[in-house]
């Protein structure tokens, strides 16, 4: 959906850089890709990037948990359990400022309460927008062509795209963020 959103910006005119780990999607011409593999890495990219930014769109989640440590060689097989110790990757969403001037949509895939998890999401992680989609189909969301959204927004708004190809819901998307953008460079002109 990353992708797809990226390229619908694109057609519409706007410059966007592309965070992005490791995928078997084609990259859309004309936006700049910043390769990264680990959540550090994310979040560094992000941090670089956001002051730049009119709009920065979260779509997908890294890891919630890395290796406390990491080996340098293999770790050769013992034949004995072994056990990895696991610490929380940082929240880059919960990490962004709360007086940044950039417009931040996070996305909520969720498998059950649809609406009060990305209600949740988008108070407590200070979005200004979140996009949710039921991931639970095989007919939408991950690894399929199609999806359809309930996009939160923080005055209690919802709006709906109904399923369709992610290409529709992308340019959908992208009509929405610019005139959320454009309505709050309103309130900041008058």
């Amino acid at each position: 959906m990353g992708y797809t959103i990226a390229e619908a910006a694109i057609e519409a005119g706007h410059e966007v850089v592309l965070i992005s780990g490791p995928v078997d999607v084609d990259r859309p011409r004309g936006v700049a890709v910043i390769s990264i593999s680990t959540s550090d890495e994310m979040l560094a990219a992000v941090r670089q990037h956001t002051s730049r930014c009119d709009i920065l769109v979260m779509c997908a989640a890294v890891a919630d948990y890395k290796p406390a440590k990491v080996s340098k060689n293999k770790i050769k097989k013992r034949g004995e359990n072994i056990s990895l110790e696991l610490v929380p990757t940082c929240d880059i969403l919960t990490s962004l400022p709360a007086d940044r001037q950039y417009l931040v949509v996070g996305f909520a895939a969720e498998t059950e309460n649809l609406e009060a998890n990305a209600r949740k999401k988008l108070q407590e992680k200070n979005c200004d927008i979140v996009v949710a989609n039921d991931v639970s189909r095989a007919d939408s969301g991950m690894e399929s062509d199609e999806n359809e959204v309930t996009i939160l927004f923080r005055d209690r708004e919802i709006k709906n795209i109904s399923h369709a190809p992610k290409k529709i819901v992308a340019r959908e998307l992208v009509k929405i963020f610019e005139n959320v953008c454009e309505k709050r460079l309103t309130k900041k002109i008058a």
